[in-house]
């Protein structure tokens, strides 16, 4: 308002008579005591009176009585009228509709002074922007109004557009033909011709209080009964239709007359005019006498928009118009996007396609002949050269061009559409030829140029390096006769200091050498008997620790077969518990039952307390036999110090003996580690005792009620299980410290020592030969701790084995190429099977990898493989991996199946855990990489290999988490979005809105499609890489149950999901993931819409109609069975229909709910929460990788063409078998 030149005051002045309209509406009336009469409903409404009057500064009183009362001007004096209050509301909408007039009138003056528009110019630019042709579904007074002005407007373009265009031809008086266009003047005289058009005939209406729309509509048809333009609607008596030029249109004459009216009250223009404000009372000026004499002053809305348009009208035939035609290119509101039956439809509504047909026919270019010559006369410069006028060289030019359809007229050549074309590029090939010559000409000049600048330089460049080369051969010849003298004398004194140092370092390294032979026999005797005593503690307590091993899982065992058996009878129970005879022998079986559990239990409570005794008494030896280890290894030390004190020349001999000490103190670290473990196991017995005490006291309660003794057992089924997954966990964790503690036992061997001699050690050490000290001995049976004496045998071998190991270096190390070629290249598919898994198993087959005791082949693929997923993108490396390493594991089960290097006892279970740390329930022996195992001989040259079949199924396990925790985390973005129904749904209700031509717009879904097409391409992505139909099916799964329980838990947490239009959004989702599933076939979807059963059920509850009349049975079992109750009593509580209005369950369904919450609450054992927890788990184990992919022959595999590069595989060339 400051830019237009509003101030201040003024500001103020039109918010404080805003608000007073404001004010006004929120107004309401009551019928008065008297018949005939209004008052003031209530307070609030009284507030609002207060505040009107305060804001127009009028007295309270007299507003209130202009409102409620009505004076009448008669002879004998003025008579006041009471309103009743249906009349004091139409004359407080009057009132409102008044000042709002006035103040919009104000600002349209004072912002037309404030631009500076001079009245007494004669030149004038206006822009006149008006609403198109509407015609909707239901069309009333305002589009009766607009529609009236475009076929105004229509009128004036014909005659500017269609009637110019011939005039202009006759003026340049060529040959034409006249043509004929569409005129619009009938529906002009039907509308506004007097004294019977709709318009009067409307007006007439309006000035008898008692006329109606049926009265208006049955006159109407009654005076243009034959009239072509209007018709009768065919289904409604009042309707009428009228065919405008750009079509017909059905108008609603139902508040016709409402609209049209517009009533100014006197005594309220007298009241504003009065105010103490002088911008409201600036608002009414005082009206004539004649005027004031009548309360009412009746206004037409149609007569005076009528004028305006004719007023508008004679400004347009005053000036030179031009029009823009708006096109609107779809409905939908979209970009990129046309539809082309609207827009033909818009441009023949616009006379826009009447105007290129005249065009057409016509000549659309025309020029004058001076800007015809100036433009194109430089394709004829001789005619330019000429002495002729500008229509003879006009003339000239079209004919020598030989263009025929043009005409010339008597200032202007008139062209057919396309000439003007030609013209135009006649003209730019003459100007392309004029430029291409000048250029021509000036690069010819830089040419020359650069070739004389370029030459000077080149000759005194030449003289200056000819000067330099001199200088610098004679300063060469100089510094070699001075070198030359200065080496004799340096060579002849190093030569000297060598021989007197190697002389010294000789005599020296022969003594020591003489004292360290004598130390280290004294040294190996002492360590041999040392060591004899380990071995012989250590066998013990493994024979021991086996055997306690396998007592416990037996017990486990039987366990698991009880629980199996228990679990049949509850189901039977559950059977029989419908039948109503049946109770009384199902709680005698159920008692006897408890009578042996209770038995059962207390064997095992002693068998444990006798476990435990056991190891106490173990332990205790153990403790002592470490106490006289470190005693031992003291006094060791103390000893090796005094050594280290006495000879610091022989300090890097000492440290080699330093290092096989160190080899003991571990053996003592594995003791102590073995304690802890025996630490955790008691600890988990007691907690298992816990919770068999709480079994116990379940168990005797369950006699006293037989009903409540199912709830119970059901209860007991789920300590069984936790108790269950605790000890699997537990033999877990003590299996994987058993595989730790061998692998720690091997890598002691491994470990370089820090001394200077490290040159001698280090090709044993060597990742590539780390295989070399693994084992102290081939005729072991079991991975024994080294001794001393091994160690020396050991190193001994290994010294002697490096020099048959380094010929080999060379050809080891094109092996190791051609497997880093094979994982880090895309080698494809063929015939659905990854060729980089068959040709890495035909090179491990080929070099007997399998068959090897020491070998750094399978720790080599293991650490590519990982290199490859780490640097690469997961989206496409990841499935090509999933796909080559589950087929390499099958290939390498199926061998060691074949070769009988693996047998039922050493398969692995479902409880293996992946390198990613995700843990897969199973049960498994712990005793597994001991010297004693179930039906499995182990050999320590098959080890390798066993570790490789690990390392590589722990692999598989890796690369499926990646996958999956990737899709989760990019599908939650996409949840979030899908949970709520957008705004514009909701606000409707569901729903379709109209556009202006009567389309309904369709409610958007493309957070679900975003979905959809997430899921396509994750399908196409792992079927583009051929990963088995097993592991989609898994992953499809595990996203679906991902889904269901984002989604689920989002319904419980947000009270805004919780809603009838939500839920029907929802569903509707859910229908679309139905479809994806059933496109995608059981084959690769599997059970996915199982999993989504609990945002089924929730979804279902939320669009059903009578929740009320639903009982808590009928609920849990037929429209909710999956969800628990407080799940059901969240849903209940925080639902809200925003779409119906309907009411959710009824109170005694909530109370019911409430109480078994409170109950459950109170009960320990059971969860309070109500959210789904998400599955980390593994869902498949190695066994079922290689019954559920079929068998693949790697033989039917064509090896890469850069294999034929390497010598070493010739031999998988000629006999790919």
């Amino acid at each position: 308002m400051d830019i237009v030149g509003i101030s201040d005051d003024e500001q103020e002045a039109i918010f404080r008579t805003l608000a007073g309209i404001l004010h006004l509406g929120n107004l309401e009336f009551s019928p008065g005591k008297e018949h005939d009469s209004s008052v003031i409903k209530d307070d609030k409404s009284n507030f609002h009176l207060q505040m009107a009057a305060n804001l127009f500064r009028c007295d309270v009183n007299l507003l209130l009585a202009t409102l409620t009362t009505r004076s009448i001007q008669t002879r004998e004096g003025i008579i006041v009228k009471a309103l009743d209050s249906s009349a004091a509301v139409s004359g407080r909408d009057a009132l409102a509709k008044t000042v709002y007039a006035k103040l919009f009138d104000w600002l349209v003056e004072k912002i037309n002074r404030s631009v500076g528009q001079d009245h007494d110019s004669k030149i004038q630019i206006g822009v006149l922007d008006i609403y198109g042709f509407e015609c909707f579904k239901l069309n009333s007074f305002e589009q009766f109004c607009i529609n009236f002005a475009n076929e105004k407007l229509q009128q004036h373009f014909n005659e500017h557009v269609f009637k110019m265009e011939q005039e202009e031809y006759q003026r340049e008086q060529i040959n034409w033909s006249y043509i004929e266009f569409i005129d619009n003047q009938d529906v002009l005289d039907l509308i506004e011709k007097k004294p019977i058009g709709i318009i009067g005939l409307l007006d007439e209406a309006c000035m008898f209080p008692k006329s109606t729309h049926e009265t208006f509509s049955n006159k109407l048809f009654q005076n243009f009964r034959s009239h072509q333009r209007l018709e009768k609607a065919k289904f409604s008596e009042t309707d009428f239709t009228i065919a405008h030029y750009a079509g017909k249109v059905n108008y609603q004459t139902e508040k016709f007359l409402d609209k049209n009216r517009d009533y100014i009250v006197v005594e309220h223009c007298n009241l504003l005019a009065s105010s103490e404000c002088p911008f409201v009372a600036g608002l009414f000026p005082p009206l004539p006498e004649e005027s004031s004499r009548s309360s009412y002053k009746f206004s037409s809305v149609a007569s005076r928009f009528k004028q305006q348009l004719q007023s508008l009208m004679e400004t347009l035939s005053s000036t030179e118009p031009h029009y823009v035609r708006c096109v609107k290119p779809n409905s939908l509101n979209r970009p990129h996007r046309f539809e082309n039956a609207s827009i033909i439809h818009q441009l023949r509504c616009g006379g826009v396609l009447e105007a290129i047909r005249i065009s057409l026919a016509g000549y659309p270019t025309r020029k004058t002949y001076h800007e015809f010559v100036d433009r194109f006369g430089i394709i004829s410069l001789d005619i330019m050269d000429a002495s002729y006028d500008d229509k003879t060289m006009t003339e000239k030019i079209l004919q020598r061009l030989k263009l025929g359809n043009y005409q010339l007229g008597k200032n202007k050549v008139f062209l057919r559409a396309g000439q003007i074309g030609i013209l135009d590029s006649r003209r730019a090939e003459v100007l392309d030829s004029a430029a291409r010559r000048i250029q021509g000409r000036l690069r010819t000049f830089v040419a020359r140029r650069d070739f004389v600048r370029r030459r000077v330089a080149a000759i005194s460049l030449q003289a200056s390096c000819r000067g330099y080369l001199a200088r610098d051969i004679f300063t060469v010849m100089r510094d070699t006769a001075a070198a030359i003298v200065i080496q004799k004398y340096t060579r002849c004194w190093f030569l000297r200091h060598s021989y007197m140092q190697l002389r010294l370092a000789s005599v020296l390294v022969q003594s020591c050498i003489r004292g360290f032979s004598t130390r280290r026999i004294f040294l190996y005797i002492k360590k041999d008997r040392a060591a004899t005593l380990i071995q012989a503690h250590w066998r013990m307590f493994k024979v021991r620790s086996i055997y306690r091993n396998r007592q416990h899982n037996i017990i486990a065992i039987q366990c698991l077969w009880r629980q199996k058996l228990a679990k049949r009878e509850l189901r039977k129970l559950k059977k029989e518990a419908n039948e109503t005879g049946a109770l009384r022998l199902a709680k005698t079986k159920l008692e006897k039952q408890l009578e042996d559990l209770t038995w059962r239990l207390h064997l095992e409570k002693k068998i444990r307390v006798s476990n435990d005794e056991a190891k106490s008494v173990e332990v205790s030896k153990l403790q002592k036999s470490v106490e006289s280890l470190k005693l031992e290894l003291d006094a060791a030390k103390l000893a090796t110090l005094n050594e280290f004190n006495k000879n610091m020349v022989l300090e890097r001999q000492l440290e080699l003996s330093t290092k096989d000490k160190s080899a003991s103190e571990r053996e003592v670290i594995s003791l102590t580690e073995l304690r802890n473990e025996n630490a955790v196991l008691k600890s988990s017995l007691k907690a298992l005792e816990v919770k068999n005490s709480m079994l116990e006291c379940e168990l005797a309660q369950s006699k006293e009620d037989s009903s409540s003794t199912i709830a119970k057992l059901r209860e007991v089924e789920k300590n069984c299980l936790q108790f269950q997954l605790n000890l699997r966990s537990m033999e877990e964790k003590l299996k994987n410290l058993e595989n730790e503690n061998l692998i720690m036992r091997q890598k002691t061997l491994n470990v370089s020592p820090k001394s200077n001699r490290a040159g001698l050690v280090k090709p044993f050490l060597d990742p590539k030969f780390s295989g070399a000290l693994v084992l102290s001995s081939a005729d072991e049976k079991s991975y024994e701790s080294p001794t001393p004496s091994k160690f020396i045998a050991s190193l001994s071998k290994g010294l002697s084995d490096s020099r048959r190991t380094k010929s080999g270096m060379e050809k080891n190390q094109g092996n190791l190429e051609i497997l880093s070629r094979c994982i880090k290249e895309n080698l494809g598919f063929k015939d659905g099977k990854p060729i980089a898994a068959c040709v890495i198993y035909k090179c491990l087959l080929h070099w007997h990898a399998f068959e090897s005791e020491r070998t750094a082949v399978f720790d080599f693929i293991i650490e590519n493989i990982n290199d490859v997923l780490k640097e690469g993108d997961e989206d496409a490396s990841l499935p090509y991996w999933l796909s080559n390493t589950s087929a390499l594991l099958c290939l390498l089960q199926r061998n060691m199946r074949s070769n009988g290097f693996l047998t039922a006892g050493s398969q692995r279970s479902a409880g293996s855990t992946g390198m990613n740390g995700r843990l897969v329930q199973g049960p498994k022996p712990s005793f597994k990489y001991l010297g004693v195992e179930e039906g499995l001989s182990h050999k320590e040259s098959k080890y390798p290999a066993l570790l490789f079949k690990q390392q590589l199924t722990a692999c598989v396990e890796k690369i499926f988490g990646l996958i999956r925790d990737n899709l989760k985390k990019e599908i939650s973005s996409l949840l979030g979005q899908c949970i709520q129904a957008p705004k514009l749904q909701r606000v409707h209700g569901g729903k379709s809105s109209r556009s202006p031509v009567g389309v309904p717009q369709q409610s958007p879904s493309s957070e679900w499609d975003s979905i959809i097409k997430f899921l396509d391409s994750l399908m196409s992505r792992l079927r583009g890489n051929h990963v088995p139909s097993f592991f989609i099916r898994k992953l499809t799964t595990q996203v679906f149950s991902f889904i269901n329980i984002q989604l689920f838990n989002s319904l419980l947490l947000r009270r805004e999901c919780c809603t009838f239009s939500n839920g029907e959004y929802v569903k509707s989702g859910l229908a679309e993931l139905e479809k994806w599933i059933v496109n995608a076939t059981e084959e690769f979807a599997g059970t996915s819409w199982h999993e989504l059963n609990y945002i089924r059920q929730a979804v279902g509850f939320l669009v059903i109609h009578q929740k009320r009349k639903k009982s808590l049975e009928e609920i849990r079992q037929d429209l909710c069975p999956k969800l628990t109750v407080r799940q059901i009593y969240r849903i209940s509580t925080m639902y809200w229909d925003d779409k119906y209005g309907t009411q959710s369950v009824s109170n005694e369904v909530v109370s019911q709910m409430r109480e078994i919450v409170n109950k459950d609450s109170q009960n320990l054992s059971s969860t309070n929460s109500f959210l789904l927890d998400d599955d980390l788990s593994i869902p498949f184990s190695t066994e079922d990788v290689y019954m559920a992919i079929p068998a693949i022959e790697p033989s039917d595999i064509e090896p890469p063409k850069f294999l034929s590069e390497y010598p070493s595989a010739q031999l998988l060339l000629q006999n790919p078998n």
